[in-house]
């Protein structure tokens, strides 16, 4: 029993534990470690691309940022800060609509009526017509500083204000200016300022700009001199204001120039031509001085630039000094009846570049100015008004009384109403032609801006109809063939075809 039991429990200590069945991993650890590793690589490979995308993608990011969606709104909107104040957002809307109109009445009755014509009458009525956003604004105003008072939250409330604010400017440029570019400037550029206000981002973009700059030389103490992009920006929008402001007194200093009699037209010219070109220059030299830049670095600089503006815009700077020297010596002004080329009008304008000449028919020709001084001009109201035209005419020498012909062509011209007087209309013989005795016809006139052709042409008309009341031939060259020689057969024939014409006219006259 004991052998049996420890026989029994020998066979069971010596029997060896039935092993599980064999399978991939065990049949791969026993063949050895190296292809237990290459069978994990392709798994760890898998891993490692996945997470390269994600990564190259952002996906772990967008998840953190969804995931802190509700969180962001649980802490920073659905608060009661955020919610005072946009109930004083739509609380603002009642009074705004209260008192805007009131406002409104009083600046169209007030001040508007007093306000002299243009633009400052025009800012008066854009303001009437903002007058319920403008009140609004006021209103928002007052509540964030009795929040702020309270040490509450503005954030909310102050992101409206700037979108507000964006709006009543673009509104008042367009209203005021009445310009679609610097509508479209307003637009572009108070919108995403208002934006970022709102999302308070403006501070750190400014920080960003002011920090992006570029070398422009050096100081006197060789320190290195930038100039930053908030800076570039600051000159832009500097410079628009006073371009602007230069633009209005502009308008305002010619309308006084225009408006002194004592001035010559030309000397008006040249003053108005010279406020064009001053005051811009002035406009960008100030702005330039405002942000503070450094001017001294431009000596180098400026000097090759200039000398590369010079050299690719020669026709422009010759049409530029050619219009000062047009109005300076007075060889055309305003007002001239002139000639150049095959143009033929009226001075209408002159600017920096070129001459605007109103053509008879309605057309304006620009004609540069340096056209004038390198082929010269025709004006016909240069030193006086009166200018004298001519009309050529011949007549036949059947004409025995040519005296009294030249006196009759005379007294013709008279009949035609733009003919002057005095100085007295002049018929000159001119030559002994060979068809014809000629004679001109010289008038005079004072309204060549009406044009000269069409009196010309009245007058001879004038004078074709005297000469055929007086029965005056007006001859008009012929030629006459004559055959000396020819052979006997064309002779006979141009002798029988001669003989021929000349019966048949005969039976015809008989006949009739």
């Amino acid at each position: 029993m004991t052998q049996d039991e420890s026989g029994t429990g020998g066979d069971d200590a010596n029997t060896p534990e039935p092993t599980p069945p064999a399978t991939e991993s065990n049949a791969t650890d026993a063949a050895g470690d190296a292809p237990a590793e290459t069978t994990a690589a392709p798994a760890n490979g898998a891993a490692d691309e996945s997470s390269a995308i994600e990564q190259l993608v952002g996906f772990d990011s967008i998840r953190d940022s969804l995931g802190d969606v509700p969180n962001w709104l649980q802490s920073q909107m659905l608060t009661t800060d955020v919610a005072v104040q946009a109930g004083l957002l739509i609380a603002a809307i009642a009074p705004a609509a209260v008192f805007g109109p009131q406002l409104r009445k009083f600046i169209q009755s007030q001040v508007a009526p007093r306000a002299p014509y243009g633009v400052l009458r025009r800012a008066a009525n854009a303001f009437g017509h903002l007058a319920t956003p403008i009140a609004l604004f006021i209103i928002l105003q007052i509540a964030v500083g009795v929040l702020r008072t309270f040490n509450a939250g503005t954030g909310l409330a102050e992101a409206g204000i700037s979108l507000l604010t964006a709006w009543i400017v673009i509104r008042l440029v367009t209203l005021v200016i009445r310009s679609p570019f610097w509508s479209k400037v307003a637009f572009y550029v108070a919108w995403p300022i208002a934006a970022l206000d709102a999302f308070g981002v403006l501070d750190d973009v400014v920080r960003q700009l002011d920090a992006f700059s570029v070398p422009i030389g050096e100081d006197e103490n060789g320190n290195p001199e930038r100039f930053s992009a908030l800076e570039f920006i600051r000159t832009l929008f500097i410079f628009g204001v006073l371009f602007w402001a230069a633009s209005l007194a502009n308008n305002f200093i010619k309308g006084r120039i225009g408006a002194i009699d004592e001035l010559t037209v030309s000397f008006k010219a040249l003053l108005s031509k010279i406020l064009d070109v001053l005051l811009p220059i002035v406009a960008l030299v100030a702005a330039l001085q405002i942000v503070g830049f450094p001017f001294g670095t431009l000596a180098i600089f400026g000097g090759a630039v200039g000398l590369g503006i010079g050299l690719g815009m020669q026709r422009t700077v010759s049409n530029f000094f050619a219009g000062f020297t047009l109005i300076a010596d007075k060889s055309i002004k305003p007002g001239d009846v002139i000639e150049v080329g095959e143009t033929y009008g009226w001075v209408t304008n002159m600017s920096a570049r070129y001459v605007s000449i109103r053509t008879r028919d309605g057309t304006a020709h620009l004609v540069p100015n340096d056209m004038f001084i390198n082929e010269g001009v025709t004006n016909w109201s240069h030193s006086d008004r009166v200018v004298r035209l001519h009309a050529p005419f011949g007549v036949s020498y059947a004409t025995r009384d040519l005296r009294g012909l030249a006196r009759r062509t005379e007294e013709t011209a008279l009949e035609v109403d733009r003919v002057l007087k005095s100085p007295a209309p002049r018929c000159n013989l001119m030559e002994f032609g060979d068809n014809s005795i000629n004679f001109d016809l010289r008038f005079w006139i004072n309204d060549p801006a009406n044009g000269t052709n069409n009196v010309r042409s009245d007058v001879m008309m004038a004078i074709w109809d005297m000469l055929q009341e007086m029965g005056v031939e007006v001859p008009f060259p012929q030629r006459d063939v004559h055959i000396k020689s020819a052979p006997d057969g064309l002779a006979m024939a141009l002798e029988t075809r001669d003989g021929a014409v000349i019966s048949q006219r005969r039976e015809a006259s008989e006949e009739t």
